[in-house]
């Protein structure tokens, strides 16, 4: 029996030994590699000190052009939406990782339906974070969520999990385009929007969990002194009447600005401005980000 628990200890020793080891390693990959999501979040955390900072998905990060609304509000803006980040959760860590080391004057959080309605995995991509783990109990408190708190605890090499083979093939890669501002261009598409748009289809079922998450980021914005402004950038689809209400109430209890221009249907008389139902090619990124710029400068200044 004695011998038992010593072979035991050992196996278990071992294991924690080599975990040790290789989360070190995998620590040193993600610190360097060029994996695009891996880069850019680590540039958000470690370096961008924008005074706009402007958050959220894929529909962030190919919409908004930060050196066109530069120049109408006069500050610098960072882009920094992360492809496949999904939801508000993902949002919530990435604030909280920011906020330990620099306090943006503004931020810009580009919502959608997934942000308030359930999913069947809304924790999906909560692990592009879990590098982090252990930074701070606001970004962690989400990985309770997901029950993955004690798995990330016990086991560094499990943080990595989510980006392990991108991220080992992304130090082979030519250095990811992630550029000063974070704006990175989408294409022309080869096969341009040829059809009417249909009525948005998303789960009507709201998320209380994640309405919850919304409203801590509300008070983590204001007990900073962060004027948050929730936006939602064109999409090639029909809003049905009430489709964003939930939004639309936690705005006005919280006195936020909401810019809405989806229900506004705006550029749906133009589908040559869409790379696919949901995303705006460049073209179409320039042309809203002046619009949207001028919108935030004429809500600033009142």
């Amino acid at each position: 029996m004695r011998k038992l628990f010593i072979n035991i200890s050992i196996i278990i020793i071992g294991i924690l030994f080599i975990d040790q080891i290789v989360g070190k390693i995998m620590w040193w990959v993600n610190q360097h590699t060029q994996e695009h999501a891996c880069s850019k979040i680590r540039h958000m955390v470690n370096e961008v000190d924008m005074p706009i900072l402007l958050m959220g998905t894929s529909r962030c990060n190919q919409h908004y052009v930060p050196s066109i609304i530069r120049d109408s509000v006069g500050a610098r803006v960072y882009n920094g939406g992360i492809n496949a980040s999904d939801n508000i959760y993902a949002h919530y860590i990435l604030l909280n990782l920011i906020l330990q080391r620099y306090y943006p004057q503004i931020i810009c959080l580009e919502v959608s339906t997934n942000d308030f309605c359930k999913q069947e995995t809304p924790f999906n991509t909560v692990g592009y974070f879990a590098p982090y783990f252990g930074r701070c109990e606001q970004s962690d408190s989400i990985f309770r969520l997901a029950n993955l708190y004690w798995q990330y605890k016990v086991f560094q090499m499990f943080r990595y999990n989510a980006k392990a083979t991108s991220s080992i093939a992304g130090l082979f890669a030519a250095p990811a385009y992630v550029p000063e501002d974070g704006y990175v261009p989408q294409s022309r598409p080869d096969n341009p929007i040829n059809y009417e748009p249909s009525v948005m289809e998303f789960s009507s079922e709201i998320d209380s969990t994640k309405i919850e998450i919304i409203q801590r980021f509300v008070t983590i914005c204001k007990k900073n002194h962060i004027k948050l402004v929730f936006t939602i950038s064109p999409s090639y689809s029909i809003v049905s009447k009430g489709d964003y209400s939930i939004l639309e109430t936690i705005a006005s209890k919280e006195n936020i600005m909401l810019l809405d221009y989806h229900s506004q249907k705006l550029f749906l008389d133009q589908p040559y401005l869409f790379h696919d139902r949901n995303h705006l090619w460049d073209e179409g990124a320039q042309k809203y980000s002046s619009i949207f710029a001028s919108d935030l400068k004429q809500l600033l200044q009142e």
